[in-house]
């Protein structure tokens, strides 16, 4: 069974005992993700969301309700090892975990591993040993190399090389954990030197998230044709961004403090079995585009490459949350706008040996729409602070202010499918201290 084809679990018709799952927007029994939560007052514990509750795989596990499934030990620090197993075996504790939570005649079994979401805390769900950031958004490499290169957006490279910088995975977080303004160096252009203060250009970005299952060893590639058997699921990214700290270190290394302080996800790893019913052929580049290197070019990628998402932002301000306002939707636009796959930049990361992991995690860089209303971080939105964007509560935002809050959402919908999401990312900012 090849990584884009669909079965019986992805049928629309099915539906779950568990109520909530049923219509909803993110968790269906069509979706199943993996994640990591913790029962309040008890310790984290490897889960499936399906509607509003989630299902305790190791109390399954040790209820002998997976005995049909060879499954790996369950560690209570991350999925890793979940994320490790072959796609064979992934699809089969699929397809157990479907008939589990769609045939009525198990309920009374398998409802006492079920607790409310509202009820636990999520966590980061595997144990990320590296993080890749990509600048795969073609819109957004080309807007914000407007800013600085009116001429030449683009650099010479960028459409030949999957263009990546590896971040810092300790300061990683789940979705909710606030992000604190963080204090770094700046020069501000009509200062002689640089000055040491909180960051007044603080951005998010809007990004997809890829998690590595069977990893590769040192010295050895990942075949473009095989790169699909490396990927083990998706989440949402906020790759938060201090825009002038940025501007002043980036070179000549690349991004550095203005990073790599603080990355939310959201706290689920939605596979790539749910995912196989929202593939799509990948964008025909624009004539006079080079094509894709050998070692980067595959045709079952090509026809299955894309995915199917519709990216949404959306602010909650100090204001807006104290009058109960809804949060203000910034952008909205497709994940078809990345210039290359999740399988090229998988190929492309390990063509020089290098080892992946089963849960590393890659950014696939800022995705942004070719229009406004599709742009994935303020600083397009705002023309790098220049044309402050105005709420519907009459406020104005050039970069995020302390107390807002950044809100990501994406769902997967296609002909014939029962529409899934990833599950908010979202986290609120706090002062600097």
């Amino acid at each position: 069974m090849t990584w884009w084809q669909t079965d019986e679990t992805h049928a629309p018709e099915l539906t779950s005992w568990v109520e909530s799952a049923n219509g909803h927007s993110d968790f269906p029994i069509q979706n199943l993700p993996f994640g990591l939560f913790s029962p309040a007052g008890q310790a984290a514990r490897v889960g499936v969301a399906i509607g509003d509750m989630i299902l305790d795989l190791e109390g399954c596990h040790a209820a002998n309700l997976l005995e049909s499934v060879s499954l790996p030990p369950f560690h209570g620090d991350g999925v890793n090892a979940l994320l490790a197993m072959p796609q064979d075996a992934k699809r089969a504790l699929r397809r157990r975990l479907s008939r589990l939570l769609a045939d009525e005649a198990q309920r009374d079994a398998v409802s006492p591993h079920l607790h409310a979401a509202a009820d636990c805390t999520l966590h980061v769900p595997a144990r990320i040993g590296d993080y890749t950031d990509f600048y795969v958004g073609i819109h957004h490499a080309n807007n914000v190399g407007r800013q600085f290169r009116p001429d030449n957006p683009l650099l010479p490279n960028y459409k030949y090389v999957p263009i990546g910088y590896h971040g810092r995975a300790s300061s990683i977080r789940a979705s909710h954990v606030p992000v604190r303004r963080p204090v770094g160096q700046r020069k501000p252009p009509e200062a002689d030197s640089p000055i040491v203060g909180p960051t007044t250009r603080l951005d998010y970005e809007l990004e997809l998230g890829v998690w590595i299952g069977a990893g590769n060893e040192l010295g050895t590639s990942v075949p473009i044709a095989d790169a699909a058997q490396h990927v083990a699921g998706f989440c949402l990214l906020n790759d938060w961004s201090a825009r002038d700290f940025q501007a002043w270190e980036y070179q000549p290394l690349g991004p550095f403090l203005a990073k790599n302080f603080q990355s939310t996800i959201s706290p689920w790893v939605v596979t790539c079995e749910a995912m196989a019913p929202f593939r799509l052929a990948q964008p025909a580049r624009p004539e006079g585009d080079p094509a894709p290197l050998p070692y980067l070019l595959d045709e079952a990628d090509e026809q299955h490459g894309a995915l199917a998402l519709t990216l949404e932002v959306f602010l909650l301000t100090a204001r807006m949350r104290d009058a109960g306002e809804a949060p203000a939707q910034l952008s909205r636009g497709p994940a078809t706008s990345m210039y290359w796959t999740v399988n090229q930049i998988v190929a492309h990361h390990a063509s020089n040996g290098c080892n992946l992991n089963p849960g590393d995690l890659l950014g696939t860089g800022t995705i942004s729409a070719p229009t406004r209303d599709g742009f994935g971080s303020m600083m397009e939105l705002t023309i790098g602070g220049k044309e402050p964007i105005t709420l519907p509560n009459g406020e104005t935002r050039a970069f995020l202010e302390d107390g807002d809050e950044v809100i990501l959402r994406a769902a997967a919908s296609a002909p014939g499918a029962v529409s899934i999401g990833l599950g908010e990312c979202r986290a609120r900012i706090l002062p600097a201290t």
